[in-house]
């Protein structure tokens, strides 16, 4: 497990911090750090304050992704998803929200908005080629291996 450092913003007062909810969760929910509630109409998208900044260790990311139960009841999810935060910026977390259900949807604060995921990453050295090795599958996209 490694350790990362966050600073509390003045309207992140009295908010939980990030929380993983099960032993074995994969991500940790963070909250709506908002001064009054935010209503999303159908359609509708919002940049949600979460009242934190993170100091993310080099050779990681923080992977910005959807709560599950919000996108299944609400249509409600993160439209970037994964959104990725860098190890280098140090400006507060903010997740953008968009609402593809058919109801408006209201944000209260301190409500659960997403789940961040911190995730080592490689970083990679693009050499140009005057052609690639052969796969089976080859230059073979979307749909290609069928339904």
């Amino acid at each position: 497990m490694i350790e990362l450092k966050l600073l509390r913003l003045p309207h992140g007062q009295g908010l939980p911090l990030p929380a993983y909810q099960t032993a074995h969760a994969a991500g940790a929910d963070v909250h709506a750090a908002l001064e009054s509630p935010l209503t999303l109409a159908p359609g509708g998208r919002a940049l949600v304050p979460t009242g934190f900044c993170y100091e993310i260790p080099a050779g990681h990311e923080m992977q910005v992704r959807p709560r599950s139960g919000l996108a299944l009841k609400h249509g409600v999810t993160v439209l970037n998803a994964p959104g990725t935060i860098d190890a280098d910026y140090r400006g507060e977390l903010k997740v953008l929200l968009v609402n593809h259900g058919l109801e408006p949807f209201e944000i209260q604060r301190g409500e659960r908005i997403a789940q961040v995921v911190v995730a080592p990453v490689s970083a990679a050295r693009f050499t140009e080629a005057s052609e690639l090795s052969d796969t089976s599958r080859g230059a073979g996209g979307f749909g290609s291996t069928g339904r």
